[in-house]
C-alpha cells in the first residue's frame, strides 16, 4: 500500500476546488451576518457525553470516539455541529431572547451515509433560538434558500416533513412504538414491501396503525396531500398538530417551488421535534440541505430553548458545480528592484493575483491563467495582457 492512499470515503480537495469551497464558504458566511447572525466555533472534539447529549442513537452511531489522555474519559470527534451550537447558546450565552448563530467547519462521521459520501464534511449552517412561532422557521428557510441561490443552484426544490406525525401514530400503540428503528427505516426508503413483511412477522400492533403507515410513503406532492393525510390518517391529537404545522408553513411559501413528503423521517439525527426540510436540486444525487425545527435538544444543558435552524457539506455543495477554472493572474519578473517591488505590492493591494516567475521556472505556471504580465516599458512597470 502506498503511502498517499487515503482511507476509504476520504480524498484530498485540489487547489482550484479548494479555492472554491473556501470562496462559498466566505460568501456564505457574509450572508449569514448581514441576517444578522453570529459565527461561533466550537471544538472539533468534546466529552461524548457532552457531544450525544439529547441527539438520539442515530447521532452516536456516526460519531468516532476516543480516550482523552488526560482524563481518562471518552471523547468524540464531533459529526454534527448543531449540538455543540446549542449548547453553546444554552449553556455559555444564556441570553433571554432571540440568538441567531452560525457555524462553519468539519466533520467527521465514522462511516459514510451514501454509496457517494465522504466521511469528511464541511458543515455550514445558521441556527435560531428564543422564539417557538412559525417566524423563526420561515427565516430559517428563507436563509437556506437564498445560501443554495448564492451558490449558483438554480431550480432548488424544497421538501417539508414533520416527524411528529410518524411519532404520534407510533406513540398511540405501544407494539409498534417497540419496532420504531425498523419503521423509520422502511419509511425513510418508502419501501412499503418492507413495511408489509413488518406487519406480516411483528405481532400485536393493531391493523389501523399498519394501515396508516403503509399510507405515508405515497403522501408526496403539493397542498392536496394535507387533505389526503387528514383523510387517510387517524385523527390523533399529535397527528392533527403536524398537518397544521405543515399547512401554515406551505401557505406562507407561494413563490417556492415547495412540497410535502410525509415518509421522509430518515434524514438528519433524529432530533427534530417540528417542521423539517430538505433542499434538493439537480445535479445532486441526495439532499443539499436539511434543517428544521428542534426544540427539546437544549433542555440537556440545562435550559430548554425553542430551536429551529439548517445545515449543509460545502464539499458537497460545491461537487455538484461546474467544474472550477483555475484563477485568473498576472505574471511578474522576479527582482528586489524598489520599482517592481513596489508595482507588485499596489497590483496585490489590488486584490490582484501576482505570481512572480523564479529564476529558471518563468513558464512553469499550472496553478493559474496569467493572462497578463508586469513589464517594464520606458523605465515604468506595466500591466500588458498576453
Amino acid at each position: 500500500m502506498g503511502n498517499w492512499l487515503l482511507p476509504e470515503s476520504l480524498a484530498d480537495i485540489l487547489p482550484a476546488e479548494a479555492r472554491r469551497i473556501e470562496e462559498l464558504r466566505r460568501s456564505l458566511l457574509d450572508l449569514y451576518r448581514t441576517y444578522g447572525f453570529e459565527l461561533v466555533a466550537p471544538p472539533l472534539v468534546e466529552y461524548i457525553d457532552s457531544l450525544l447529549s439529547g441527539t438520539g442513537t442515530d447521532l452516536n452511531l456516526h460519531t468516532c470516539k476516543l480516550v482523552d489522555q488526560l482524563s481518562g474519559r471518552t471523547l468524540g470527534v464531533r459529526a454534527d455541529m448543531t449540538p455543540q451550537v446549542t449548547r453553546i447558546d444554552a449553556h455559555l450565552l444564556n441570553r433571554a431572547g432571540v440568538t441567531r448563530l452560525c457555524y462553519c467547519g468539519p466533520v467527521l462521521h465514522a462511516r459514510p451515509a451514501g454509496l457517494l459520501s465522504s466521511r469528511e464534511l464541511l458543515q455550514i449552517g445558521a441556527e435560531l433560538y428564543g422564539h417557538a412561532g412559525v417566524e423563526a422557521d420561515l427565516q430559517i428557510l428563507q436563509l437556506a434558500l437564498e445560501s443554495v441561490r448564492l451558490a449558483g443552484v438554480r431550480t432548488p426544490r424544497l421538501d417539508l416533513c414533520h416527524p411528529g406525525l410518524v411519532r404520534a401514530i407510533l406513540d398511540a400503540d405501544p407494539a409498534a412504538a417497540g419496532h420504531a428503528d425498523a419503521i423509520y427505516a422502511a419509511l425513510g426508503e418508502k419501501n412499503v414491501p418492507g413495511l408489509m413483511q413488518l406487519s406480516a412477522t411483528v405481532q400485536g400492533v393493531r391493523p389501523d396503525t399498519w394501515a396508516a403507515l403503509r399510507r405515508l410513503p405515497e403522501l408526496y406532492g403539493g397542498a392536496e396531500v394535507l387533505a389526503q393525510a387528514r383523510q387517510a390518517l387517524p385523527g390523533l391529537p399529535g397527528v392533527t398538530a403536524a398537518l397544521d404545522a405543515l399547512a401554515t408553513v406551505l401557505d406562507a411559501l407561494q413563490d417556492v417551488d415547495a412540497s410535502v413528503d410525509l415518509a421522509d423521517v430518515q434524514g438528519g439525527y433524529a432530533y427534530h421535534s417540528g417542521v423539517t426540510f430538505a433542499i434538493y436540486a439537480e445535479g445532486w444525487h441526495d439532499a443539499l440541505v436539511r434543517g428544521g425545527r428542534y426544540d427539546d435538544v437544549s433542555r440537556a444543558f440545562g435550559r430548554a430553548r425553542p430551536a429551529t435552524g439548517f445545515s449543509m457539506d460545502l464539499r458537497k455543495l460545491a461537487a455538484g458545480l461546474p467544474p472550477a477554472e483555475p484563477s485568473r493572474a498576472v505574471r511578474a519578473p522576479w527582482g528586489r528592484e524598489p520599482a517592481l517591488v513596489l508595482a507588485v505590492q499596489q497590483l496585490r493591494a489590488g486584490g490582484e493575483v501576482v505570481v512572480q516567475a523564479l529564476p529558471g521556472h518563468e513558464q512553469d505556471q499550472d496553478e493559474f491563467v496569467c493572462d497578463r504580465e508586469l513589464v517594464l516599458q520606458d523605465g515604468v512597470w506595466t500591466l500588458r495582457a498576453l
